[in-house]
């Protein structure tokens, strides 16, 4: 075990953080740099949820040691800081939480990766979780368990929703919300970074930054890399036990936000198939395809109002639209600072 008390090693704790946008706000006392595991915490305005998602990890089962980074992506209002600094001085976690002065959901992301791998060189293996999400109690040691047990590159498990407003309980059937895989094993690709491990190795076979920056006002920089990772031949896993809970407020349950996210959902699609044709012509399928797929996404919607809601049944022309939207480019933009309610 390699320990350094942080006040005496801030030209360590400097080097880590070497990009002028990004500045350390607190550290633990002690920082433990043999660690072989760390968790990233993208943080933006979500101060009292951040207590929970914190307190989620204080109590995590498991005789691994690990560290936290976590990322303020707000440097004017840094409302996230001091609840970090709070849990780091205090002992409860070890780590450091830095602030990113780029907004953006990629330059978050990527902030906290980098930095975690630099600060903490005997690190394998690099865990997610936002700052609206509760991790479960045994999350960690089964994530790594798995990456361990299977030797996968990624390693993915389910974000259920918790609805604030529970009148609705339907809606953890939507796409929206429902998991990929309701199963444990090996599986083709995960498509979200809100509950995954990464291998430095798999880190290592990209250039920086890991996470697109292209969208980071959009979102989806998540799938593009781990779309990236499967054609560069890795392999993932999906662990259904290792849950975490999503909190999700009442205005992300209204028609108007669901509509938006299969929009969004759509237009990630476009952007990152487009972004996988290297050729001229190969782009020109992927626009073809979108063309083709909004008069059978109507169909499908059609067959799935006998079973469905409506606005289940509707996903799937709203994600083709969204396409369609993409590829003549037009595309939403919510991970900006002033699309993001407080």
């Amino acid at each position: 075990m390699t320990l350094i008390p942080t006040d005496l090693s801030a030209t360590r704790l400097q080097d880590a953080v070497r990009d002028p946008n990004r500045e350390i706000a607190a550290s633990s006392r002690v920082i433990d740099l043999s660690v072989g595991i760390v968790v990233c915490i993208p943080c933006f305005r979500r101060p009292q949820h951040l207590r929970l998602t914190l307190d989620s990890l204080v109590n995590q089962r498991t005789p691994r040691s690990f560290a936290v980074v976590m990322v303020e992506n707000d440097a004017a209002r840094r409302e996230s800081a001091p609840v970090a600094a709070e849990y780091l001085a205090d002992g409860r976690l070890q780590g450091i939480c830095l602030v990113e002065k780029r907004q953006g959901n990629c330059q978050a992301i990527n902030a906290a990766f980098e930095t975690a791998q630099a600060l903490f060189p005997a690190a394998t293996r690099f865990l997610m979780i936002d700052d609206d999400e509760i991790a479960s109690p045994d999350w960690l040691e089964l994530m790594v368990r798995t990456a361990e047990a299977t030797g996968a590159d990624v390693v993915g498990g389910p974000v259920l929703p918790v609805f604030e407003d529970d009148s609705r309980p339907w809606l953890a059937r939507h796409p929206a919300f429902c998991p990929a895989y309701d199963y444990t094993g090996a599986v083709s690709l995960i498509y979200g970074c809100g509950n995954c491990l990464i291998t430095r190795v798999a880190f290592e076979r990209f250039e920086r930054p890991a996470f697109d920056l292209r969208f980071n006002f959009l979102g989806g920089g998540d799938c593009d890399f781990f779309v990236r990772c499967r054609d560069a031949g890795m392999t993932f896993h999906w662990t259904a036990e290792a849950v975490i809970t999503e909190t999700v407020p009442q205005s992300r349950t209204s028609l108007s936000w669901i509509a938006k996210r299969g929009l969004r959902i759509g237009a990630i699609n476009y952007r990152v198939q487009s972004k996988a044709a290297q050729k001229a012509g190969a782009r020109v399928r992927v626009f073809a395809q979108m063309l083709a797929r909004l008069p059978l996404s109507l169909l499908r919607s059609a067959r799935l109002l006998a079973t469905s809601k409506a606005v289940v049944a509707m996903h799937p022309t709203l994600v083709a639209l969204g396409s369609l939207l993409a590829a003549f480019g037009i595309e939403p933009k919510p991970y900006e600072a002033s699309k993001i309610v407080s």
